[in-house]
């Protein structure tokens, strides 16, 4: 029998007295990942818009205004005020709620935009709440609260770039967020530190502390290539850390293509932009 981590075996849990539709899922692929969730009749997902794959014929889609964690009878102040925090993190106003209506088990799937992971965590597993990447989030079990974070310090918001203005997950059941190349769960505890680059913060619990602090040296800073600044991360609490965050890989990638789209010819020349000069790319 080959070797699954526990990411790609399915889970089954007990439906039990939650908030959250208690969803059983998939996940499935490697570097490329796509996530399948089994809902019982009744039972509904939520979903970022674009990032269905395929559904059963029994599960009807719906776009709602907002993350649809206040159903059908939530106010249309409260539809507006969960659009808004959408709208700040940089997603969409509408997001897509999958319902099965049918009989028996039915699956939704939907995939990662970009090369990595999926998460899966179970929000009551780490205190109700999740403060991730602005472009984190994928889907969600019916019932979870998509909300905003703002760092509060002074200097982190002047200078946090990726890291300022966050995303937030509130309730008590299954979120699934998408993270960029390989991921890391470290558990920190009372007042251990960790510093890392701030793209590649993927998540963490609201229980650590983020501030920023100088890459080091004046030297450092102007040619290290690792930014002004390091996000400091101070427990207690879970963080979880992506080795290639998304725009990481789009400034790689424009780069490589000569900040106008096309083939680099001067790829590997020990000239750089020089070389580009001679060779005709500029």
């Amino acid at each position: 029998m080959p070797f699954e981590s526990p990411w790609q075996q399915q889970q089954h849990h007990q439906r039990n007295a939650s908030v959250a539709d208690d969803i059983d899922f998939e996940i499935k692929g490697q570097e490329l990942q796509f996530l399948e969730i089994e809902l019982d009749p009744g039972e509904s997902a939520v979903a970022e818009a674009g990032a269905l794959v395929w559904k059963n014929a029994s599960v009807e889609m719906t776009t709602v205004f907002g993350d649809g964690s206040g159903g059908s009878d939530g106010g249309f102040m409260g539809k507006l005020l969960g659009a808004g925090k959408r709208l700040v993190t940089g997603e969409s106003l509408f997001t897509t709620v999958f319902t099965h209506h049918g009989q028996g088990k039915a699956r939704v799937a939907f995939a990662s935009p970009t090369p990595g992971a999926i998460l899966p965590i179970k929000l009551d597993d780490v205190g109700g709440s999740l403060i991730c990447q602005k472009d984190s989030f994928l889907a969600a079990a019916r019932g979870v609260s998509i909300g905003v974070h703002f760092q509060r310090r002074i200097m982190t918001g002047l200078f946090g770039g990726e890291g300022f203005i966050m995303q937030r997950l509130d309730g008590d059941g299954w979120v699934f967020v998408q993270m960029g190349g390989t991921v890391v769960e470290r558990e920190l505890k009372a007042g251990e530190e960790l510093h890392v680059d701030t793209g590649c913060l993927a998540a963490m619990t609201p229980s650590v502390d983020f501030d920023l602090i100088g890459a080091g040296g004046v030297k450092s800073m102007i040619f290290g290539g690792e930014g002004l600044f390091f996000a400091r991360l101070r427990g207690p609490g879970k963080v979880w850390i992506q080795s290639l965050p998304f725009s990481r890989l789009a400034g790689r990638m424009l780069a490589a293509a000569g900040g106008r789209g096309g083939q680099n010819r001067g790829e590997g020349s020990v000239l750089g932009g020089l070389g580009d000069l001679i060779g005709g790319n500029n």
